[in-house]
């Protein structure tokens, strides 16, 4: 992998001179998988074997009722044949724009390996039992700061809601059960495509992207799903 090199000290650094050579591997059709979630799956493990930092980290992108795109950085916490799983606050601005537009995009952005998987689809609540479940799989400290916070709402500062963390620290004792809280939960992104990115030399990339060919399509389903070449 070619990296930039920076400029001498006493020159400045160009933004447009920052680029890397992707040349680390390629995608054929004949090497992709038969459906997207072994494909997934193949590539979220080889990203776990050379130490990815954080493989499960994916960038959502949603939309306000006046097209307004807003996106951030979440962690998956299942795929499987219904689709990809991520948990937040259900008043969080993610959430309230995904109860008006259910359409979202998921992007894992793999840069080390010269790889980015793209999710496109739609969401629905995850049931509230398995949300149960996962939550009370957390780690304690992280139950109570679900509790704490009251996420994307606007704070005077960080005393307050430490206060709340420190309040509730006394109230669940390390542990003690935590209960999920009504307003936190699950959301299950059923993918209407998913897109195997694989960066090549001259930016001639390699875009092998799977589109469902009914709503509802399983993830684990070869029958379910046309293959496409995109154009780099």
């Amino acid at each position: 992998m070619s990296l930039w090199t920076p400029p001498p000290e006493d020159s400045p650094a160009r933004l447009a001179d920052l680029r890397v050579s992707y040349d680390a591997g390629t995608l054929e059709e004949a090497d992709l998988a038969s459906t997207p979630l072994e494909q997934f799956r193949g590539w979220f493990d080889e990203a776990l074997r050379v130490g990815l930092p954080e493989p499960n980290a994916m960038i959502v992108a949603t939309s306000s009722p006046d097209a307004q795109p807003s996106a951030r950085t979440v962690l998956l916490k299942d795929a499987d044949s219904r689709g990809f799983v991520f948990y937040t606050n259900y008043a969080s601005r993610k959430s309230r724009e995904l109860g008006v537009n259910p359409g979202i995009s998921c992007v894992f952005p793999w840069f080390a390996m010269h790889r980015q998987v793209v999710v496109v689809g739609r969401v629905a609540r995850v049931p509230r039992e398995e949300a149960g479940e996962y939550f009370a799989s957390r780690p304690h400290g992280s139950r109570l700061g679900a509790w704490a916070s009251r996420q994307s709402t606007v704070i005077d500062g960080r005393a307050g809601i430490e206060a709340e963390y420190a309040r509730l620290a006394e109230e669940y004792l390390e542990g003690t059960d935590v209960p999920l809280p009504e307003f936190w939960g699950g959301w299950l992104v059923h993918p209407t495509s998913v897109e195997f990115w694989q960066g090549r030399e001259s930016r001639l990339h390699d875009r092998l992207r799977f589109v469902a060919r009914h709503e509802g399509a399983a993830l684990d389903d070869d029958s379910a799903w046309d293959v496409e070449r995109l154009s780099p």
